[in-house]
Order: C-alpha cells, then sequence, then structure tokens
C-alpha cells in the first residue's frame, strides 16, 4: 500500500460513520438482559450443617431439622462401614464373575439335553448375571458415597439440594436422595 493509500484510508477510519459502526456491537450488546430469569420455584430453607471437621477437611455435613450435628466419630464409623462394604462387594463380583464364567464354559457342552436342562441352565445363567450385576451397582453406589464423604457433599440431596437426613444416612449409608424426593422418584 503506497502512502497516498494509507494517507486516505486513516481519515475514513476515522470518520464519524467508522466510529458509530465500532460503537454499534457494544450498543447491541446493552440491550440485552445480563441474566436469564430464575425458574419459579417453592423457597426451600437450606438444610443445617455441623461444624465437625474430619481428616478430608470437611467442614460441615447437612442434617435435616431436629437432628443432632453429625460427629466426627459417627463419619469415621459410617465411612469405616462403606470401605467394610466395597471390599465385601469387591470379593462378590470377582466370586459371582468366576460362576457366570463356569456356567458360560459348561453352556456349550449341552448336547443331548432335554427343554427342561435347557431351561435350568438358562435360569441359573441369568440369576447369576443378576447377582454379578446387582453387587457391580451397589458397589458403585459404595464407593461413590465414599467420594461424596471425601468431597465435602455426603448427606446432599442430589435433586434438590436439602439434607438427606442423618437418621437415613445412618441406616442406608448409601442414600443420595431425601425422603421426599425418593418418594417422589417411586411415584413415577
Amino acid at each position: 500500500m503506497s502512502t497516498t493509500a494509507r494517507t486516505t484510508a486513516t481519515p475514513a477510519a476515522s470518520s464519524p460513520a467508522a466510529k458509530t459502526a465500532k460503537k454499534a456491537p457494544a450498543a447491541k450488546s446493552a440491550a440485552r438482559p445480563a441474566t436469564k430469569a430464575p425458574a419459579a420455584r417453592a423457597p426451600r430453607t437450606p438444610a443445617r450443617t455441623t461444624g465437625t471437621k474430619t481428616k478430608a477437611g470437611i467442614e460441615s455435613l447437612p442434617v435435616r431439622p431436629g437432628e443432632d450435628p453429625w460427629t466426627a466419630e459417627e463419619i469415621a464409623e459410617v465411612e469405616a462401614d462403606l470401605r467394610a462394604e466395597v471390599d465385601r462387594l469387591r470379593a462378590d463380583v470377582v466370586s459371582a464373575d468366576q460362576a457366570l464364567g463356569d456356567l458360560l464354559r459348561d453352556a456349550g457342552t449341552g448336547a443331548g439335553d432335554d427343554q427342561a436342562d435347557t431351561s435350568s441352565k438358562n435360569f441359573e445363567r441369568e440369576h447369576e448375571m443378576s447377582i454379578a450385576n446387582n453387587a457391580r451397582d451397589m458397589l458403585v453406589q459404595s464407593e461413590r458415597a465414599l467420594a461424596r464423604i471425601a468431597a465435602g457433599t455426603y448427606g446432599v440431596c442430589e435433586s434438590c439440594g436439602e439434607g438427606v437426613g442423618k437418621a437415613r444416612l445412618q441406616v442406608f449409608p448409601r442414600a443420595t436422595l431425601c425422603k421426599d424426593c425418593k418418594e417422589k422418584q417411586e411415584r413415577r
């Protein structure tokens, strides 16, 4: 580009029309609302939290109204129970996988079996598959509960964000939903 072309191009870029073209996108963004309106939702009171601290650095775990706060001993007991459950479930999964492998290996030698024998083998194989899948699901739930304890989100309902309930978690430590949300889920 020559020097004459630069000098003629510069005044055009600084003309009032060019300045308004540069400002137009900024004016356009100001016309948009900053955020969307939140969805209408019934106000909820937040779950009360405890002031205990565990080795993972958890400062508070939610409890339902009327429940005592979690103590470090109670959290340690739940964590120990979950770890024992994880160990037991891992052994169950290995055992069920071995039993299922044996059934699948023996399934090929069914020559000459009548319909009752074949049906019995199919039922036994499906039963072992069901046991193995159930053990895997419970193992995942238990490991997830341990991860939630470590992350400090143990006891928070995954649906509404309120406390699941200390009594509920002491009976069923893998619970991820409060009683109300679980009832809603079961009604569907």
